[in-house]
């Protein structure tokens, strides 16, 4: 993807968004879930692929939806929509795999998360990145700030600790 300053909408073009600034800016990976754009770093993803069916493990939390073998390497995938507790949805042509690398207690760990689709690349100034609202719920946990980008919000999330604590079942890493 190109990056290119002030794109309204590089999803439809095929074009990465930037918001100009005289201050440091930090690239993220942006996709829908559910009606809403989420985003995560960047240099946390590795690749994205398409939907493509996984093989079910016995007895695993119903947000893990199973592994698939990714060139030699097997990969949890994670379905977002059942882990932010959302309605569920079909998979279609837009449905994609972000496989994203994190590091876990026992060394780096690629997981795979199904979301409805990718949307686009930012380059957010971090004086537009505000904290969570506090709403009284362990679910903001993955939330580390919301993206003010032009007359939108972007919601970005820590995915190294929804994968952990989703994955690895690591309960210290989400508190």
């Amino acid at each position: 993807m190109n990056t290119r300053a002030s794109a309204t909408n590089g999803a439809a073009d095929g074009r990465a968004s930037t918001t100009r600034a005289a201050g440091p800016t930090h690239q993220y990976l942006s996709f829908i879930l559910g009606g809403e754009e989420y985003a995560t770093d960047i240099l946390r993803v590795q690749e994205i692929k398409g939907w493509d069916t996984v093989t079910r493990v016995p007895y695993s939390p119903d947000y893990i939806l199973g592994v698939i073998n990714l060139r030699g390497s097997i990969v949890p995938v994670i379905d977002l929509r059942v882990r932010f507790s959302l309605p569920s949805a079909a998979f279609d042509a837009a449905t994609v795999i972000i496989v994203v690398h994190v590091a876990g207690t026992r060394g780096e760990r690629v997981v795979g998360i199904v979301v409805d689709a990718v949307s686009d690349v930012y380059s957010v100034p971090m004086e537009n990145i505000q904290p969570p609202p506090n709403v009284g719920s362990a679910d903001h946990m993955f939330v580390t700030g919301l993206a003010r980008l032009d007359d939108k919000l972007v919601i970005i999330l820590d995915i190294e600790r929804l994968v952990i604590s989703s994955v690895l079942g690591d309960s210290k890493a989400a508190a």
